[in-house]
């Protein structure tokens, strides 16, 4: 039996993080069993969630995950794209993971209003006296990684700016179709589920959810990949 390690339900969504969201998504579309563990961060590999333990192997990283699914199951993905089609994918991937992530976690992590009422209830479990301290020091942690990736050097404008732009793309490429690739669910799918349903989050106030929701067909998808995988999670 595998174990998915996360941060569990929480926000409405299946996951906090877009990555222990793409993770699960992987195990359920390979059609794996598996059980879901919240217990499992201080023994995280590299300090991170999500990673898997599947017997006596372990494998940290949601890419990692998947290309552990691929070689211990083989099940493929990206089975039926060309390879032409599966490059895009994985293009598509890469765009969410490296670039929206970090607008996405600007937007979480920097404005008070948005950290008080996200990131920082993760330590409401800290001491009551250690709690204030834990969470300066993880937010400076965070303020400094945005600034030396290079996202907190823009403008808020700019940000924004970034963000529509990757939402207008997702947009055009999903189309009218109701998979990233298809008719049916490719490995990207996982990734810009877990994206686009974080950045729809309703307890944050910011202009990327508002840059979402000017493409119904993004917001569909969401809609339609939750009442699909997490109908227990349907408003």
């Amino acid at each position: 039996m595998i174990t998915l390690y996360g941060f569990g339900r929480r926000w409405g969504l299946p996951d906090p993080s877009p990555f222990v969201i793409k993770a699960e998504m992987l195990l359920k579309l390979a059609g794996l069993s598996y059980t879901f563990d919240t217990k499992g961060f201080r023994k995280a590999p590299g300090g991170k969630l999500p990673y898997i333990r599947d017997g006596a192997v372990v494998v940290a990283d949601s890419t990692f995950i998947r290309l552990h699914i691929e070689k211990t199951y083989g099940y493929n993905f990206d089975a039926g794209l060309s390879p032409a089609e599966a490059g895009l994918a994985w293009s598509v991937e890469k765009m969410l993971e490296d670039h929206l992530y970090f607008l996405v976690m600007h937007e979480r992590w920097i404005p008070d209003a948005n950290f008080a009422a996200g990131p920082a209830r993760f330590f409401d479990e800290a001491p009551a006296l250690l709690r204030p301290l834990i969470r300066h020091m993880i937010r400076r942690k965070i303020v400094k990684t945005l600034w030396a990736q290079g996202t907190s050097r823009h403008s808020h404008t700019q940000i924004i700016a970034l963000g529509a732009r990757v939402f207008q793309s997702l947009s055009d490429l999903l189309g009218t179709k109701p998979y990233l690739m298809g008719e049916k669910p490719c490995g990207a799918d996982a990734t810009l589920y877990g994206f686009l349903s974080g950045t729809l989050c309703k307890i944050f106030e910011t202009p990327l959810r508002t840059e979402v929701e000017k493409h119904p067909n993004l917001v569909a998808y969401v809609a339609r990949m939750t009442q699909a995988y997490y109908p227990e999670l349907k408003a």
